[in-house]
């Protein structure tokens, strides 16, 4: 299959975000992130990502795979708060470059995380509001009511919610697809996204998303684990315009996430949705 696809990478992140990404060499946090590479299937060089470290280094990066968009992810919970204003001046600095913000409303209060979603997407010209339901102290599933006022924000904002979910759940039994179905059904005009696609319970996940089509899969790095092949069956029928691409680099090289997504058996008819039409619609790309 053709690589001539424009793509937009819906989770890219550059190493000098934080040292989780691998920031500074020499600590247990960039071993980490060398392991997670060869965890996820990086082929080559597990430490590509060292040319991030740098602004110019991670535009290179993203310029160089031929990405039309790269999407960083900002974060917000007890372990770690990536800024609004960090994402947003990251993506100040190239215009293939769109930024989500986050909020934890348990952590900030409900008026002070609205006043920073509704800042976020307002002032700063974010394209989203990331949420992180599992990995909250305690920590709670995305149907919990504290959630709630953000959903209904978003909504009137016209701007999707991105949930965090997948195996680094700090407790498993939190990466469970199931209360998702009861926000889809609450909120039927807000594009929710989920990264990690809820994987490895996989079916579950496609089971929500077939019968709420507000509900978006981005399994991103865990995409080419055991299992996921559902993932490319449903993409190939009925949730050709609810799954997207994302790399999670820096923890997978962008282009060879690319490549390695062409082979996963996706129709040819559905591959530009996949790589760039279902994201351009959510980010309002034009």
């Amino acid at each position: 299959m053709s690589a001539s696809h424009p793509v937009i990478d819906m989770r890219c992140r550059p190493a000098y975000l934080h040292d989780f990404f691998g920031a500074t060499p020499g600590t247990a946090a960039y071993e980490t992130a060398r392991w997670l590479n060869r965890r996820v299937g990086t082929r080559g060089d597990d430490s590509h990502f060292v040319r991030s470290r740098t602004p110019e280094g991670f535009l290179a990066e993203v310029r160089e795979a031929g990405l039309a968009k790269a999407v960083v992810v900002g974060r917000h919970t007890p372990a770690q708060h990536l800024p609004n204003d960090r994402i947003h001046a990251i993506v100040s600095g190239g215009d293939e470059l769109i930024g989500i913000g986050a909020v934890d409303p348990v952590l900030q209060g409900e008026r002070g995380a609205l006043e920073e979603a509704e800042r976020a997407v307002k002032v700063l010209g974010l394209a989203g509001i990331d949420l992180e339901p599992g990995f909250g102290e305690p920590p709670r599933h995305p149907d919990d009511p504290v959630y709630f006022p953000v959903y209904e924000l978003a909504a009137h904002l016209g701007v999707p919610v991105f949930l965090m979910s997948g195996p680094t759940t700090p407790d498993p039994r939190y990466n469970d697809p199931s209360p998702l179905a009861r926000v889809a059904q609450a909120f039927p005009s807000l594009p929710i996204v989920v990264y990690h696609g809820y994987w490895p319970n996989v079916q579950q996940a496609i089971g929500v998303a077939f019968r709420y089509d507000n509900v978006h899969l981005v399994p991103d790095m865990y995409l080419f684990q055991p299992g996921t092949q559902a993932y490319v069956e449903a993409a190939n029928s009925f949730l050709a315009d609810q799954f997207l691409f994302g790399s999670s680099y820096p923890f997978r090289p962008i282009r060879q996430t690319v490549d390695d997504f062409l082979a996963l058996g996706f129709r040819e008819g559905v591959v530009e949705k996949l790589l760039y039409g279902n994201a351009a619609r959510l980010l309002k790309v034009g």
